[in-house]
């Protein structure tokens, strides 16, 4: 797995340093420490591959003008034998460094070798890494935040594998607590309701139209309706036809049992069909998880009690007015807040907290990151207080906070699904783009920006299409090869790279060599975007070099062997960010 970037960036610092010591040893500057220096890539690439800020950094201590040092440090460069061709003063005392030739073959000869494996890095060192991320509430249908959420959290667990780390995907599954009392009483009720003298007329005016059946019923919920319904519960038709099936299943056998019974029955039914439904439309969704770990399991075993008892024996914990507080304003809050009621029950966060201590404890991963919407940006510092009272170490623990999607068609804000009538999901916005689109779309844009997803756009086969635009490159580098094949010219085995000179080869190969250094940005900042915009930037740069440098045409049988490799190196390049976005990589279009 090589970086020939960080390699030649390595590698330039020895020859800036080696310099400087020869500086140093013919007395022409002052033996004292210098500052470190930065390396960059210039965004202008007639500055050079490569800029050094070195005689900026070293003015003062060196007690000289910068562009003198500069000039200095240049006169005194070995780049013979290297892959550096040349060096130039810019400016005020910029160093800028230029390539050799033989760099960018390298580069070519690189990806051809690495193959599949291309692009992979040892960034993470095989750290421990687990990303949660969806965790959608079980008692009703995935909307679209979990849609845009499911795509970061999967591509990003995908980047972290890329970038060496041991990464597993997690689904937490909330099936105690509040919410689930709150889905017992919503079936419980649409559940009496149908055992009513009106709900009865329905059933048999409706016995094979259940949707029909769901609608009126859940149009008659409002208040005075005929099944109106209180605010503190899920209205969604889905409770209406939970209940239905749990009637067609058990009749009115439950009408006469007691609440407590009647409650647990519809949740011990409803709540594994859910269940399962969100791990059948994530896989759809392409996405598949190492864990699924249930809320359930935290109070059977009783660690929320555990981690309560732990912050009280510590001095982080107090009791007030029959309810225990965690002293949130020791590490930094504003204010104290209540772990456990004077009723006994725990608070919402207290699972929580046992559930990180968990995987940062009992199962001892280096890392836990955190997908979530951006409304839970008050609770993520709570979190890490108690995380840190308890003695874990809250860096442990990062969030990727996700701000809101707007779906938009023709301009106009969509709320419903355009087949169904309903709320857009994340099953019904499936139905409506392809799973390549919604997958490549959700990451176009870091997670802490608001995004406009265009549904128009998503379906449509034009290079505005940036999903379409990336596979499209793809393809038409498979077709441009079928068809040299039937021609009798076949990818040769090896070719003389060296003749890749014209600019628009250059960049494309410049662009190649990039593809190590963004996995590894995309990993540090939590950002699988970066991995969407290297895959547009590179199909850019294919498709301007391949309607100026022809391949098939070529001066010379040599120049056009090597232009073949070129872009098998670039096929192989967009099928593994392709892959690392687990987006289909098709060789017809």
């Amino acid at each position: 797995m090589s970086d020939l970037i960080n390699s030649a960036s390595l590698r330039l610092r020895e020859i800036i340093m080696d310099a400087l010591g020869r500086l140093v040893a013919e007395e022409a500057v002052p033996t004292v420490p210098l500052p470190s220096f930065n390396i960059e890539i210039p965004a202008d690439k007639s500055h050079g591959d490569f800029a050094a800020n070195t005689a900026m950094v070293c003015a003062k201590a060196l007690r000289m003008p910068p562009r003198k040092i500069a000039e200095m440090i240049c006169e005194k460069l070995v780049l013979e034998g290297t892959i550096f061709e040349k060096a130039e003063v810019a400016g005020p005392g910029f160093l800028n460094f230029f390539l050799g030739r033989s760099w960018f073959s390298d580069v070519v000869r690189n990806v051809l070798e690495e193959g599949e494996n291309y692009g992979k890095t040892e960034l993470g060192k095989g750290k421990k890494v687990l990303v949660e991320f969806v965790s959608a509430n079980p008692t009703g249908p995935m909307h679209i935040g979990n849609a845009r959420g499911g795509a970061i959290g999967d591509c990003l667990a995908s980047v972290l594998q890329w970038a060496g780390y041991h990464a597993e995907r997690e689904f937490y599954v909330n099936d105690a607590g509040n919410q689930i009392e709150k889905f017992g009483k919503s079936l419980e009720l649409r559940y009496l309701q149908l055992c009513s003298d009106k709900g009865q007329q329905l059933i048999a005016q409706y016995k094979d139209d259940t949707d029909k059946l769901c609608s009126v019923i859940y149009e008659g919920s409002g208040e005075g309706g005929e099944f109106e319904m209180p605010e503190d519960v899920y209205l969604g038709t889905d409770i209406i036809e939970h209940a239905k099936n749990f009637y067609d299943i058990n009749g009115k056998a439950m009408e006469s049992v007691s609440e407590q019974e009647r409650r647990k029955a519809l949740v011990d039914y409803a709540l594994p069909i859910n269940i399962a439904g969100l791990e059948r439309d994530l896989k759809k969704y392409r996405i598949v998880y190492d864990n699924w770990f249930r809320e359930s399991t935290i109070h059977a075993k009783n660690e929320t009690k555990l981690v309560v008892d732990k912050l009280m024996e510590a001095g982080k914990a107090y009791e007030q007015d029959g309810a225990v507080w965690f002293k949130a304003t020791e590490y930094g809050l504003d204010k104290d807040f209540v772990l456990k009621r004077s009723n006994g029950l725990y608070t919402y966060i207290v699972p929580d907290i046992a559930y990180h201590y968990d995987k940062l404890v009992t199962r001892n991963f280096d890392k836990a990151i955190n997908v979530l919407g951006a409304d839970h940006h008050g609770y993520v510092p709570r979190l890490k207080a108690a995380l840190n009272a308890l003695g874990v170490d809250e860096t442990k623990l990062d969030v990727v906070l996700m701000q809101m999607v707007r779906l938009v068609r023709n301009g106009e804000t969509v709320k419903l699904s355009k087949r169904s009538g309903k709320a857009i999901t994340l099953v019904t916005l499936l139905d409506e783009i392809p799973i390549d689109a919604a997958r490549f779309f959700f990451n176009l844009r870091e997670a802490n920006s608001q995004f406009e997803f265009d549904l128009g756009l998503a379906i449509e086969k034009t290079s505005q299409n940036p999903v379409y635009y990336v596979q499209y490159a793809h393809a038409r580098i498979c077709s441009m090869l079928r068809a040299l094949a039937e021609e009798g010219i076949n990818v040769p085995e090896s070719a003389d790279l060296d003749l890749l000179t014209d600019p628009r080869e250059i960049e494309l190969i410049r662009h190649l060599a990039s593809l190590p250094k963004e996995i590894d940005l995309a990993a540090k900042s939590y950002d699988p975007a970066k991995i969407t915009k290297y895959a547009i930037d590179l199909a850019t740069l294919f498709h301007r070099f391949y309607d100026a440098c022809s391949v098939k045409n070529a001066e010379n049988e040599q120049l056009r062997d090597a232009r073949i490799l070129l872009s098998v190196a670039v096929r192989q390049t967009l099928r593994n960010t392709l892959e690392i976005l687990n987006i289909d990589r098709p060789e017809k279009m």
